[in-house]
């Protein structure tokens, strides 16, 4: 396996890489954004991987922003996967939308609706728990 370089500059689209890192309505761009930032060996990039292993709510980003700060040389922890809320009043926020919808609303519907109110709280879960999760989630709302 040959070793990744390692470019002691910042990349030339930081400015982009910066902005899809910190993308509450993707994490498959958060987590694309954080694997390039890991070629890059600079103060402002350790600074945006550091923000995504301690903040973001996807499990598999902080381990990718952990991964790539262990190899830039920096002295860091995983944080414990969440194991409940994501996101503080998520909770809420699923039976929120559920209940602004009409009874015989489908699921589709409900996400579609959970992704226009709280894009941040549908990304989150998504990217950590999965569609399959959410539904479940759904079915059992009161």
């Amino acid at each position: 396996m040959s070793k990744k370089s390692i470019k002691n500059e910042l990349p030339e689209n930081y400015e982009e890489l910066k902005k899809a890192a910190n993308r509450t309505g993707s994490w498959r761009t958060r987590l694309s954004a954080v694997e390039e930032l890991g070629n890059y060996n600079t103060s402002q990039v350790i600074d945006i991987l550091k923000v995504r292993l301690t903040h973001d709510p996807v499990f598999q980003i902080q381990e990718e922003a952990f991964r790539a700060l262990l190899e830039l040389g920096e002295n860091v922890e995983l944080p414990k996967r969440k194991k409940f809320e994501l996101v503080k009043g998520a909770n809420k926020v699923f039976v929120r939308v559920k209940k602004s919808l009409p009874k015989d609303h489908n699921f589709d519907e409900y996400l579609t609706k959970l992704k226009r109110m709280r894009i941040d709280v549908y990304d989150a879960y998504e990217g950590e728990k999965g569609l399959d999760w959410l539904e479940e989630e759904w079915k059992n709302l009161k």
